[in-house]
């Protein structure tokens, strides 16, 4: 299971990277895989500081933490 969380969380990365912000419903049509696989995942991106969640009325915001890199 932790190695389907990880293929999942790549998906979300991905996903993200290419649409910037998305609601959570859009997420979850955007990724052909299971509600809960997608939920587990974002959770642990979120944990690990890749993402920020932002809830709106009765959806979420989500979108990857941008990283300063410094020249």
């Amino acid at each position: 299971m932790i190695t389907e969380i990880g293929i999942v969380a790549g998906d979300i990365w991905h996903f993200l990277d290419q649409h910037g912000e998305v609601t959570l419903s859009t997420l979850i049509k955007g990724i052909d895989k299971p509600r809960d696989n997608i939920l587990m995942s974002l959770g642990w991106l979120a944990r690990e500081g890749h993402v920020i969640l932002q809830q709106i009325g009765g959806d979420y915001k989500i979108n990857l933490k941008k990283i300063n890199v410094q020249d």
